[in-house]
């Protein structure tokens, strides 16, 4: 079994350091790990220390560090943009999206979401998924952790579809086919990293709609910013879903599926 993973930002120089806070006591008290066992303990951005527990204490650990791992090479981010959903589906959605390695999920407060967003309901509600997204992100040992950007509107979205090396909104009657789009822009993406202080260039934009689906509106002001519309195949699923099954097309096709 791979070890488990824990978060600690910045990350210590030293090569023995105690894990404590939260994320000691969670190792201490709720995983109970034990002397000798191993462990690793992430910045949440890629870099990483593979650890052995020298000794335990109530609510902490001492690690020895015998391995550091930097950050694995840049490629293409994949961003998706779930519209907010009834019930737990937003929060189902976030889970699997960041098991599967998603680099960031993006809240869109489209015009047929019944849900919505509003002041401290809304902080309340992006909490929820950002807790959601770290808690998947320990569960299947992810040293890159996903950002939750903040909500976001149609135009907000569109202007960064126009920026994306691709932008694609899943619709129902859509003709292209997702599956191959991102493979085309590989060669591309191998020739020129993208510089980490631009996420915009060189980045692949899904946009999953509402259980009511995309707007005629929202879909012309998506490819009039140069996004295509592409369809899974012939079933509709449900918003909880149909974004975890475009990223698992992409992320296959851009060669990051289980990487």
């Amino acid at each position: 079994m791979t070890a488990p993973v824990f978060r600690l930002d910045p990350l210590p120089s030293a090569d023995v350091f105690v894990l404590g806070g939260p994320e000691g006591r969670h190792a201490a008290t709720v995983r109970r790990l034990r002397v000798g066992e191993r462990l690793d303990v992430t910045d949440g951005a890629g870099a990483a220390l593979e650890c052995e527990v020298r000794s335990v204490g109530r609510d902490e650990l001492e690690c020895v560090v015998l391995r550091r791992r930097s950050p694995a090479a840049a490629g293409p981010r994949l961003v998706v943009a779930q519209a907010l959903a009834k019930g737990d589906r937003g929060e189902l959605a976030v889970e699997m999206l960041t098991e599967i390695g998603v680099d960031e999920i993006v809240p869109w407060a489209a015009s047929r979401c019944v849900v919505r967003w509003d002041g401290e309901r809304g902080e309340r509600s992006r909490a929820r998924w950002t807790r959601t997204a770290q808690e998947a992100a320990k569960q299947s040992r992810r040293h890159a952790w996903p950002l939750v950007g903040p909500l976001a509107g149609t135009a907000a979205l569109a202007e960064r579809a126009r920026r994306a090396a691709l932008a694609v909104v899943l619709h129902e009657t859509a003709t292209t086919p997702l599956a191959g789009l991102a493979r085309a822009l590989q060669p591309a993406f191998a020739v020129e990293p993208v510089p980490a202080v631009e996420p915009e260039i060189g980045e692949i934009l899904l946009v999953v709609g509402p259980e009511g689906g995309v707007a005629e509106g929202e879909l012309e002001a998506f490819t009039a910013a140069g996004a295509v519309a592409g369809r899974l195949g012939p079933t509709v699923l449900r918003t909880s879903t149909a974004g975890v099954v475009a990223a698992a097309v992409v992320l296959a096709d851009i060669g990051r599926l289980g990487g």
